[in-house]
């Protein structure tokens, strides 16, 4: 049966395109439907100025207070060394010092003998960033003390380096001017 109604509508197709609904009841099944399904315009969501600046100030507020909070915490992580040990503090400062002019003596020897300077340099360069590594460490441990005190350590054995390297490149130039005597 189904396929005696299909061929009926294939023969009959074109009558069938022809035939349109009246108005009347395109009218009638309008009237029915809810007003949701009609074709009314939809507004477009629009903010106020008001509620742009609101949003805005509440942003600008919070990235402010954030921003406090970032900058406290900043400064409780940065605790001075004094806070931590005085004796170790001034101990820093002082090997800091000692270090800085022992740097300074070794540059100005080492002028005679520059790969021996380098050799030299980056040893104490090695020190240096291990030093780095306990400053950075001595805030997020929670024994700042010990930290501290390998730090110390750190600082006496560049130190210590530093009066060996200078005793030998004294030791070697005396050795040079020595030689050159000799051979005048």
């Amino acid at each position: 049966m189904s396929k005696r109604l299909e061929d009926f509508i294939k023969a009959n197709k074109a009558e069938f395109d022809e035939l349109e609904p009246k108005m009347s009841l395109w009218l009638n099944i309008e009237e029915r439907l809810p007003d949701e399904f009609m074709d009314a315009p939809k507004q477009k969501k629009t903010f106020s100025l008001e509620f742009v600046l609101l949003v805005a100030a509440s942003v600008i507020f919070i990235m402010g207070i954030s921003f406090v909070f970032y900058l406290r915490n900043e400064k409780s992580n940065n605790a001075s060394l004094a806070a931590i040990n005085p004796e170790y503090a001034k101990e820093q400062v002082q090997y800091t010092k000692l270090i800085s002019n022992k740097l300074h003596q070794l540059k100005t020897l080492s002028k005679s003998d520059p790969d021996l300077y380098q050799e030299f340099t980056a040893g104490i360069a090695e020190m240096d960033s291990t030093y780095k590594k306990l400053n950075k460490e001595l805030y997020t441990s929670p024994n700042k003390e010990l930290v501290l005190h390998a730090m110390i350590r750190n600082l006496k054995m560049q130190t210590e380096a530093l009066n060996q390297q200078l005793m030998i490149i004294e030791q070697y130039n005396q050795a040079k001017k020595k030689q050159q005597n000799e051979n005048i």
